[in-house]
């Protein structure tokens, strides 16, 4: 893909983001790299992989993968034989240890049975070099000082150093006590000189000292000498330091001989970090943009769900559904400036390329984006100074080049298309391209303030019209993308809302001709529709959703209440066998008494009585329906119909079939409650009775079925009224305690003439409005007396 397209859409400005969660110079490295793939397996891989440290992330909230350094250079100096100073093989050290954390945090999420082959291959692919890394912290510290503990040499030369020190500082501490020293010295202190304990003594004091003048102050009136009574033993000290920093360098030398023999796996485990780290920076990023997974396609289909521009704050950025590739393959979207026309535009094209580079895209779930295999944009006001080319001419250029590459595996933006000329030619040069780039396959988003282009969509099959919203109460665009609708200018509504004379704009109006005018009309009813059609939609869905909830609850109390039924009936019936048992044990004590009362005193009381007592006994023992068992029931014969009666073993009750919504599924109807219920959970009762058919003039009686609520939306006044009456007329008959009226919210006449008839009407007790989960305001419930 063509940098230059990468820059236009913004997507170096998305790398800049993305670079902050990078956890090491390698991940921002990999992702300054970073470009949209064409390969469907490839973008499937690498979305893949967000996701699963996506997942990572909302299980533990974070990775470590902190101590990671770019130790490539340091390695390859070791292997060609070059001493590592104590930083680098501190960083080689800290880098081991962090693959080792990452690797033992991956293999925990596994354990844990957390799906998540990508990352387990990387975790699998780390090598654990515990030994070099032990080796290395042993003898350096976290700053990279080396430790007394690197070897026993060093440890000794250090002790050794420290005691010398100590005698050196004990002599120079006695010269400056002496009474003498506040005279000879410019200051009572020890400090060094070329690596050499001296004291400050003034010029004219020097014989006294003796030794060796290392420096003099910038006065020459001080003169930092080493007496002579020290020079042995600060000869005794730089010997020691030699011998030190030889220790050192041979430590030093013998780390670094050990890592360039695990130069091989040091590599290997670099470049498994990098890709970790980048791997969990898109996750990141993806989490703080709130964005998500899209399903990947190689068909064409763009599918945004309230999709935002990224680069906009998430609080401000107004979200859109774009839909492309399906019914149509171009979206002519058309409007006045500003309207929000080319952020739609950049959105499409950005979030493609995103999804293309393996990143989440700020969308929402079940959004799908499509791979092409180029991406071309014109957008901006791009003129040429350098080579003297106008707004247009610079346009034509970017055209021109794209019309050479462009095919069916193309999705090409245009903003503002054919603009920068006479506004005629300009729109005909528009229509000319779109269907160039129509007829090659390409998928196309063009935004254009030609009219001309309002009537592209309703000519041509595979194309759209759409435009940006536009308040006219506000004078404010709400960037909210209208499919199906293309643009008006509103030139006229927001000149009278600013506060032009109505004399200058019907004179304005007039000057326009008849088709154009009914151009203005059709975009205005078609906004207006569109407006009610949502505004109902909403009605209709919260009902839904408020009816779902509802039928969720009563479905709850009614499994408690029978589960709490059939306990209290299994604990009833325990208790009375409990009690029955009791009496019968003691009955058969009474008899074995009688037996030996017969046996020894001749008792008239015979074996055939004692057997019937037991046996009426016996049958006082309860003997319980405990309902309908499925599992002994006979196996049915015929199929169910609609209308049927049966039993739903899950509840213990009887319903009847309303109709089937499943291979293995039934509505049915349970008292006034409809539930879906399993046909394996139903058995068969009777047949759906064929009742004669009455007469017309026949009476409606308790029989009769009359629904439990009216629905008046969509009625006139008049006629609603009429039906009101009729309808609490056969609810009555009915013998119903309460029904419900719809008729929705709207400007409320309805509600207010429905409310006036029922207060005067005989029969009716007490009105109401609905409330949350049985429709709100948009529902009256009438209780009959």
């Amino acid at each position: 893909m063509h940098m230059k397209i990468l820059k236009t859409l913004e997507f170096n400005k998305i790398l800049a983001q993305l670079e902050e969660f990078a956890s090491s110079v390698l991940g921002v490295e990999k992702i300054q790299n970073l470009v949209p793939s064409s390969s469907l397996d490839e973008v499937k891989e690498m979305q893949n992989e967000t996701d699963e440290a996506a997942h990572v992330l909302r299980l533990k909230g974070h990775a470590p993968l902190s101590g990671i350094h770019n130790i490539k250079p340091h390695v390859k100096r070791a292997e060609i034989g070059g001493i590592l100073n104590s930083v680098e093989l501190m960083q080689t050290a800290s880098t081991i240890y962090a693959g080792r954390s990452m690797k033992r945090f991956i293999e925990g999420l596994l354990e844990n049975e957390v799906d998540i082959p990508i990352l387990e291959d990387k975790a699998s692919q780390i090598v654990v070099l515990m030994d070099l890394e032990k080796q290395i912290k042993n003898a350096i510290d976290e700053s990279g000082e080396i430790l007394d503990s690197a070897s026993e040499a060093l440890r000794s030369i250090r002790q050794q150093a420290r005691r010398s020190e100590g005698k050196i500082r004990e002599k120079l501490e006695g010269l400056i006590r002496n009474r003498n020293a506040q005279k000879m010295l410019s200051d009572a202190i020890i400090t060094i000189r070329n690596e050499r304990y001296v004291i400050p003594v003034k010029q004219e004091y020097r014989a006294h000292y003796g030794g060796i003048v290392h420096d003099q102050s910038s006065s020459g009136q001080t003169l930092f000498i080493e007496p002579q009574a020290i020079v042995d033993l600060n000869n005794a000290l730089r010997e020691l330091q030699l011998k030190e920093k030889q220790e050192i360098d041979r430590i030093l030398a013998e780390l670094s001989a050990n890592v360039a023999e695990s130069a091989a796996d040091l590599n290997h485990l670099v470049g498994v970090l990098t890709e970790l780290d980048f791997i969990f920076a898109k996750a990141r990023f993806g989490k703080e943009m709130n964005a998500t997974k899209p399903k990947i396609n190689d068909e064409g289909i763009v599918r945004l769900l309230k999709a935002r521009h990224p680069l906009l704050p998430i609080d401000e950025a107004i979200a859109n559904d774009i839909t492309l590739g399906e019914e149509y393959t171009t979206m002519v979207i058309t409007g006045p400036n500003t309207g929000g026309k080319t952020i739609t535009l950049k959105t499409v094209g950005l979030l493609t390329i995103m999804g293309q580079a393996g990143l989440q895209i700020p969308a929402a779930e079940g959004s799908e984006i499509a791979v092409f295999k180029e991406v071309f944009a014109d957008i901006g006001d791009e003129q040429s100074i350098e080579q003297s080319l106008s707004t247009f001419s610079s346009h034509m250029v970017n055209i021109v080049d794209i019309l050479k590459k462009v095919d069916h595996e193309s999705l090409v933006l245009f903003d503002e298309l054919g603009a920068g000329t006479d506004p005629q030619e300009g729109a005909a040069l528009a229509i000319s391209i779109l269907d160039e780039v129509y007829q090659r396959g390409a998928h196309v988003v063009a935004t254009t303030h030609y009219p001309e282009l309002k009537a592209y969509g309703y000519n041509r099959p595979g194309v759209i019209n759409a435009s940006v919203e536009f308040d006219v109460e506000t004078l404010r665009p709400t960037y909210k993308l209208l499919i199906g609708i293309p643009g008006r200018s509103n030139a006229f509504e927001i000149s009278k809302r600013l506060g032009l004379s109505e004399t200058v704009i019907s004179s304005a109006r007039s000057m326009i001709d008849t088709e154009s005018n009914e151009v203005e009309n059709m975009i205005a009813s078609l906004e207006k529709s569109r407006r009610e059609a949502e505004q109902e939609y909403k009605e209709a869905h919260d009902y839904l959703i408020n009816s779902e909830k509802l039928l969720q609850d009563i479905q709850k109390q009614m499994i408690e209440f029978y589960e709490r039924k059939q306990k209290m009936y299994d604990d009833a019936e325990a208790k009375a066998a409990k009690v029955i048992e009791k009496a019968k044990a003691e009955a058969e004590e009474v008899m074995a008494e009688l037996r030996q009362m017969r046996l020894e005193g001749g008792t008239l009381v015979k074996e055939h009585e004692l057997i019937e007592a037991r046996r009426k006994l016996d049958e006082a023992l309860p003997k319980l329906d405990k309902g309908v068992d499925p599992s002994k029931e006979k196996k049915q014969k015929r199929e169910f119909q609609p209308g049927d009666e049966v039993t739903v073993t899950t509840f213990g009750q009887k319903g009847h079939l309303v109709e089937k919504i499943g291979a293995d599924e039934w509505q049915v109807q349970i008292g006034i409650m409809k539930m879906k219920v399993r046909e394996k959970n139903l058995v068969f009762i009777k047949a759906e009775e064929k009742k004669e058919t009455k007469p017309l003039a026949t009476i409606k009686g308790r029989d009769y079925h009359v629904k439990l609520e009216l629905d008046l939306r969509g009625e006139r006044y008049e006629d609603a009224l009429l039906k009101v009456e009729k309808y609490i007329d056969d609810a009555l008959l009915a013998n119903y305690p309460r029904v419900s009226i719809i008729h929705g919210k709207g400007t409320g006449a309805l509600r207010t003439g429905v409310t006036e008839f029922l207060k005067h009407h005989r029969s009716v007790k007490r009105i109401r409005l609905g409330e949350a989960g049985e429709g709100g305001s948009g529902v009256t419930v009438v209780e009959f007396k």
